[in-house]
């Protein structure tokens, strides 16, 4: 019988792509998500998949996830808001979306004593960090709402463990990008260059510097680390070990898009409040657990502009 999990969030961006791993390898997969079915995209191709299942279900609500997870062998919790920037109008968002429906999840667990689950956090746990980061690094402050929810979650996660004794594998995220995205700079500069191909405006300076992550790469980690998960919490940064600028991701669409518009910038250091101008990440530990990946930061840059739907993106 194949082994039963549940990603939460299934039907977004990243669990998505996860999904797609799960089933080829023969696991029963039920994805939750709160998307009517008809609208989930991302995970059409899945539906007529003999051991793929969705349930629309509100992953906050504890009795819910309690009576669907009964004899699950692992749950991949990946539901959370996905966006940053719009998240930090309105505190609640984060609050119920990223850290209520981690206290859902454990508290699952812990009713129908699953063993094992993984956690998708973020690089805003650190804040306005500078300097190489590590799982070590202490005084953590960070300074957006989501930041804040993903650090709360994954303080929750290490008392339920302990006091539970089951296992949770945590993975610190960079800035995730690749097919099927619906956030963030590549998407929205095609978004605002579809409206306008003579102009793009640019958030911040353009100067922005961070590491990005090729999505296919970090689910074949996620799956991986969690095919070999340790005893207790486990904490892991991934990253590509690599940078790219704001400036050159405005110069590679643009490139795929065939334009020459005129750049126009908001100014400052920073695109938003709550956003970060750079951070790096030291992935030692993670590499020595096993982790790899095909595409550096600029080459994840230039594989989802070559996969990417660009007539399937909004005008901004």
């Amino acid at each position: 019988m194949p082994e039963k999990v549940f990603v939460t969030g299934g039907a977004g961006f990243i669990p998505s792509h996860l999904n797609d791993l799960l089933v080829d390898r023969g696991y029963d997969v039920t994805a939750i998500d709160v998307i009517d079915e008809n609208s989930c995209s991302n995970i059409a191709h899945l539906l007529k998949e003999p051991n793929f299942h969705y349930v629309k279900a509100d992953v906050t609500d504890v009795d819910a996830m309690v009576k669907l997870t009964k004899g699950a062998d692992f749950i991949y919790h990946m539901a959370a808001n996905s966006d940053i920037r719009n998240g930090g109008k309105n505190p609640d968002i984060d609050y119920t979306k990223t850290f209520q429906t981690t206290r859902s999840i454990l508290e699952a667990m812990r009713q129908n004593e699953i063993e094992n689950m993984f956690f998708s956090s973020t690089s805003a746990v650190y804040g306005d960090r500078k300097g190489l980061l590590d799982e070590m690094t202490g005084g953590l402050q960070p300074i957006s709402y989501y930041g804040a929810c993903k650090l709360a979650s994954e303080s929750l996660i290490s008392a339920y463990s302990y006091m539970n004794d089951f296992n949770a594998l945590i993975l610190r995220f960079p800035n995730v990008i690749g097919p099927r995205l619906t956030h963030g700079v590549i998407f929205d500069f095609i978004g605002k260059l579809k409206k306008d191909p003579t102009k793009l405006q640019i958030l911040g300076d353009g100067k922005q510097n961070k590491q990005y992550v090729y999505v296919l790469d970090l689910a074949k980690g996620i799956f991986d680390f969690c095919e070999r998960i340790e005893k207790g919490v486990n904490q892991y940064n991934v990253s590509t070990e690599s940078f790219t600028d704001v400036n050159t991701i405005a110069q590679l669409v643009c490139e795929r898009m065939g334009l020459e518009p005129e750049f126009e910038y908001t100014g400052g250091s920073c695109g938003w409040k709550g956003d970060v101008s750079s951070f790096a990440y030291n992935v030692d530990k993670a590499k020595a657990r096993g982790w790899k990946y095909e595409f550096d930061s600029t080459g994840s840059v230039r594989e989802t502009l070559r996969m990417i739907d660009v007539d399937s993106i909004p005008l901004y």
